[in-house]
């Protein structure tokens, strides 16, 4: 008989906490878009020689990757963790939500405020601003807090070793590996010489913490592709202690990571390129579940259209992020096939995890997503992306277009150049209509329509 791979719904408590999350992690998404269309516009050839404000990009873009990448994860992973949390609430949960909210509107706020100075480090990108950097110090002492109090109240195993029992291995995995990143954000604080600055010293800063909190990010994605295979109507092909099993090799390269900062200084060049290998490598571990997850999809499932919308989750992020790894294993040199290869799998996972918040909608008491809005969401943000990155990773393979720029300084002056990062904002564009197309589901959903309480 098949295993349920799911969760039970929360009730009192942590629900209204699940919601919160939920909710906040919407609004981000929402503050975000706003920031992409500045960005898809001034990358496109010719439509940027109109953009009288095109200094305003690298501003523009590290909040929108702030938004989009680092707090929708961090509440999405809030969403999920409290769901899995025992019952009852307290007031040290809401002050993790409150501290995250709160730096969350500082950060959307900020360079309207006048924060500029953008610093372009990787997975926290910056600005060198007192208001933006106090927003960041709110959303990580919140994200501090979240973890902790997560790992406190999560709900024990039942050790009956069945489908629920996986879920809950991988979501204590990512909660561990969410703690090992901010220990390793501390280590790197406590590590920089105080003469270091700028650029230089926020690169160091988030270099160990940022690729470890990657596999908190592919863990979720892990436990999302399995309630999400199993909830769309397939058949999963695998028992509860099997999952257990490979959720660990998943987690694996995680335990590697104090090593790294062990045998090598935080400024030193081994120390860069251990975590740029465990990403390479360790990201290789996620494939038996991958794997299992495409065998799902590739058995029959029931007929229902209020499922579309699961379906098309699971199997546009199953195409983005394999597409996205496979792009990370051609990268030469520092040009827009890195960002081809990060959005790809950046998307893969913000799919998943918009499939299972159309899942978790009725879950937390409201109503389920229903029409074509919902069915064709992911199919048109999931395909705007892949043009997106594959117009990125066309230009960075045949000419030389350097990551980071923006309008002239492309250097766009060869054709099959200018057609690739045409197709960039062409699908950069799309996608940003498959992400209004989500925002829309969703807040009409928790603010408009009646609660199912």
């Amino acid at each position: 008989m098949p295993q349920q791979f799911e969760l039970p719904s929360p009730a009192g408590g942590r629900r209204r906490l699940a919601a919160a999350w939920l909710k906040l992690g919407v609004l981000a998404l929402l503050a975000s878009g706003a920031f992409s269309i500045l960005l898809v516009l001034s990358r496109t050839p010719t439509v940027y020689e109109l953009i009288p404000w095109l200094d305003f990009f690298h501003t523009a873009l590290v909040v929108h990757v702030d938004l989009s990448v680092v707090i929708w994860f961090l509440a999405f992973a809030g969403a999920l963790w409290s769901i899995n949390g025992r019952p009852g609430e307290h007031g040290w949960d809401w002050l993790a939500f409150g501290l995250a909210a709160l730096g969350t509107l500082v950060i959307a706020l900020a360079p309207f405020l006048g924060a500029a100075n953008p610093l372009m480090n990787n997975y926290i990108p910056v600005l060198q601003d007192p208001r933006f950097l106090g927003g960041g110090g709110l959303v990580a002492a919140g994200f501090t807090v979240l973890v902790i109090r997560s790992l406190m109240t999560r709900v024990p195993l039942n050790h009956a070793w069945n489908a629920t029992d996986a879920l809950r291995v991988g979501l204590l995995y990512s909660r561990v590996a969410a703690l090992i990143a901010l220990l390793a954000f501390g280590a790197s604080f406590l590590s920089i010489p105080p003469d270091v600055h700028g650029s230089s010293y926020y690169e160091f800063l988030f270099w160990g913490g940022g690729h470890i909190l990657q596999f908190t990010h592919s863990l979720l994605l892990m436990v999302s592709w399995l309630w999400l295979a199993h909830a769309s109507g397939h058949r999963v092909p695998l028992r509860g202690h099997t999952g257990i099993l490979l959720f660990s090799p998943a987690f694996s390269p995680v335990l590697i990571a104090p090593l790294i900062y062990l045998i090598n200084p935080v400024m030193s060049a081994g120390h860069r390129e251990g975590f740029t290998e465990l990403m390479r490598f360790g990201g290789l571990a996620l494939l038996p579940l991958g794997l299992v997850v495409l065998a799902a999809t590739l058995s029959r499932c029931r007929p229902d259209e209020r499922l579309r919308p699961l379906r098309a989750a699971l199997l546009s992020s199953l195409l983005l992020f394999a597409v996205g790894g496979i792009l990370g294993y051609l990268i030469r040199g520092a040009n827009v096939v890195i960002p081809a290869h990060y959005h790809g799998s950046i998307v893969g996972v913000t799919l998943a995890f918009m499939g299972m918040a159309y899942l978790l909608l009725p879950r937390l008491g409201y109503a389920a997503p229903t029409g074509r809005l919902p069915s064709w969401q992911p199919w048109v943000y999931g395909l705007g992306q892949l043009t997106h990155i594959l117009g990125l990773a066309i230009s960075g393979g045949y000419g030389n277009i350097q990551r980071k720029t923006a309008g002239g300084a492309q250097g766009l002056d060869q054709l099959p150049e200018i057609l690739g990062m045409g197709m960039m904002g062409l699908g950069g564009l799309i996608a940003i209509v498959g992400g209004l197309m989500f925002v829309i589901v969703m807040i009409r959903a928790l603010w408009f329509l009646p609660r199912n309480d």
